[in-house]
């Protein structure tokens, strides 16, 4: 897909108003200049989260949340980087620049949809009119509410009834041939793939349909379930079958519970536990446990009690510690032998149910017992095994409190890292003072001319324009001058950027918590005085920069004499000086 150019995103973001877009989904509170209300993200008491109609940037000072109207409706709405573009272009009356090869590769993918959304429409048709299919949903007890909620339908038995109806030439063939609706036998001919089963839709994250998950009627016929193939449209490791119907059930998901079969998904569902998704027959993949965290805060999954069950466990907790931040839990729940979460809400109702997610075994304990599952802890040996298996897996964690945590109940369970001599662990020596990092202010002194004009620049971005060059002060060995004319050259490249989109171009960079902080400060004064006092920093910062270089070829001509255009530099810089007196 085409790259969506910087400046359309940098004037989209100009014509947004944050506080109208975060204030249409979160009831906002005026606050001098700004606007708070408690964080949407996580849950507390007090506000925290503050939105900013000068910078346009919204951040949360109790959960770390932070970024544009576009980033906010990633997250709040959960969206898609472009479906966020495109939400905010028509709210804007703005087109969303598109090349001639993306507008072509849209249609196209257009015409896919529009084949799967027909084959649906097909299924669907077909289970009206089959009994056996019906009284199969109605033995479930599958209502007709929950049938039209996901769009279940039924594949008649044949070989060639969805050709026979929708492939009606070439080229429609050819599109539900790339839609993994056919198969080829080795004589190449080709026949429906979805025969005599109840079929489930899957939907992507906008609620198109893209791949189907049949199920058969009788035990003997073949496979339990029949997926779509890979499509261009379809990856199984990326998709979770029932996220669409979650998101439309639930104004904020508190949870996901995550399950094995589509009837599990829909089962739950008919009873009223309406937070339920299932993989689509893979293990549960990193990109399914980021798009888990992203939809919800808790994370419950569920399996069979048997080996199998907990090797499929242990393979989520792999892909899930990576992406276990502060604030994000998971829990692992083990179903007695014979059963499976259908069969249980069908027996328990939703409380019964409930319970036993209430009684789930945490991401935490579940680690250290499986991983202690074949060791003596009573033994150093075993501690020492145990500490061993640990490490490279807790070092997965992002850094805080939960990371902190798992490796300080390592230590409580292995004794490893206490002894006598830790106490007398020496400090490293801070490193050296680079001049990418933001140059921080050590109690009431006064901040260097580089942080006073970053954070000018922080405040209102297109004070940058009022420099005209840095030519005379790029080269000074201070901390944050790198950082300093990035920013500068940043702004010169794209005019219109805002506050909260120049931190998110570092979003991803050592600095940004530090220009997040300077962002969020008061500042006092209004945009004519920011200019000046930036002005006024920049001429001093020109004097600085020739006082170096004076030193520079001052050292040079004690150490090893000047050349002549050395001197000539330097009589013009020791002029220069004078004129500046």
């Amino acid at each position: 897909m085409a790259r969506i150019p910087d400046a359309f995103i940098d004037e989209l973001l100009a014509r947004t108003d944050i506080v109208e877009v975060v204030g249409a989904r979160v009831p906002l509170k005026r606050q001098g200049k700004e606007y708070s209300a408690c964080c949407p993200f996580h849950d507390e008491r007090s506000p925290s989260f503050t939105v900013s109609p000068t910078k346009q940037f919204y951040h949360c000072f109790g959960c770390g949340a932070h970024g544009t109207a576009l980033s906010f409706l990633m997250n709040y709405d959960r969206l898609e980087f472009l479906d966020a573009v495109e939400e905010l272009a028509r709210r804007n009356g703005m087109e969303v620049p598109r090349e001639t090869q993306q507008r072509n590769e849209n249609n196209d993918t257009r015409d896919l949809f529009n084949a799967l959304e027909a084959a649906a429409r097909f299924f669907q048709r077909n289970l009206e009119g089959s009994d056996k299919a019906r009284s199969y949903l109605d033995g479930r007890g599958v209502d007709a509410a929950i049938r039209t909620q996901f769009m279940i339908g039924y594949a008649p038995d044949g070989y060639s009834a969805l050709k026979d109806a929708l492939g009606t030439d070439e080229r429609r063939m050819k599109l539900l041939d790339r839609a993994g609706l056919f198969s080829k036998n080795d004589r190449g001919h080709v026949y429906d793939k979805f025969r005599d089963r109840v079929m489930f839709p899957i939907h992507d994250r906008r609620g198109r349909v893209i791949a189907f998950g049949g199920r058969v009627l009788q035990k003997d016929d073949g496979p339990k379930y029949l997926n779509s193939p890979e499509t261009a449209l379809f990856h199984k490791g990326r998709e979770l079958y029932g996220l669409w119907q979650v998101k439309q059930a639930n104004q904020k998901i508190a949870r996901l519970v995550v399950v094995e079969g589509y009837m599990d998904v829909v089962s739950l569902f008919q009873f009223g536990v309406k937070e339920a998704v299932a993989t689509l027959g893979t293990a549960t993949t990193p990109e399914h446990a980021e798009l888990l965290f992203r939809n919800a805060p808790d994370v419950y999954f569920c399996f069979d009690g048997d080996a199998a069950g907990q090797r499929a466990a242990w393979r989520a907790l792999e892909s899930v510690l990576p992406r276990m931040k502060d604030g994000r839990q998971a829990f692992f729940l083990f179903l007695p032998d014979g059963e499976d979460p259908d069969t249980i809400v069908r027996q328990e109702g939703a409380a019964g149910f409930d319970a036993r997610l209430q009684q789930a075994t945490p991401l935490s304990q579940f680690f250290f017992d499986e991983l202690a599952k074949d060791i003596k802890l009573s033994t150093l040996d075993g501690k020492a095994r145990l500490a061993e298996r640990a490490r490279p897996l807790l070092a997965q964690i992002p850094d805080g409190a939960f990371g902190d945590l798992m490796r300080q109940r390592l230590t409580e369970i292995t004794g490893v890292g206490v002894g006598p001599g830790s106490a007398g662990t020496p400090v490293a020596a801070p490193p050296p003072t680079s001049r990418r990092a933001v140059p921080t202010q050590a109690g009431h002194t006064k901040p260097s001319l580089v942080r006073s004009i970053i954070v000018r620049l922080l405040h209102k971005p297109a004070l940058a324009l009022s420099i005209e060059s840095t030519h005379g002060f790029s080269a000074l060995r201070l901390a944050g001058m790198d950082l300093l004319l990035e920013l500068i050259d940043l702004v010169h490249a794209r005019p219109d950027i805002t506050t909260g989109v120049l931190l998110e171009h570092f979003a991803e960079r050592d600095e940004a918590a530090a220009l997040q902080k300077l962002a969020m400060q008061d500042l006092p004064g209004d945009e004519d005085s920011w200019r000046q006092e930036l002005l006024d920093a920049a001429v001093q910062l020109e004097k600085q920069m020739l006082q170096q270089r004076l030193e520079e070829l001052q050292a040079k001509q004690r150490s090893q004499g000047l050349d002549e255009t050395d001197k000539y530099e330097l009589r013009t810089l020791l002029q220069a000086r004078i004129g500046r007196h």
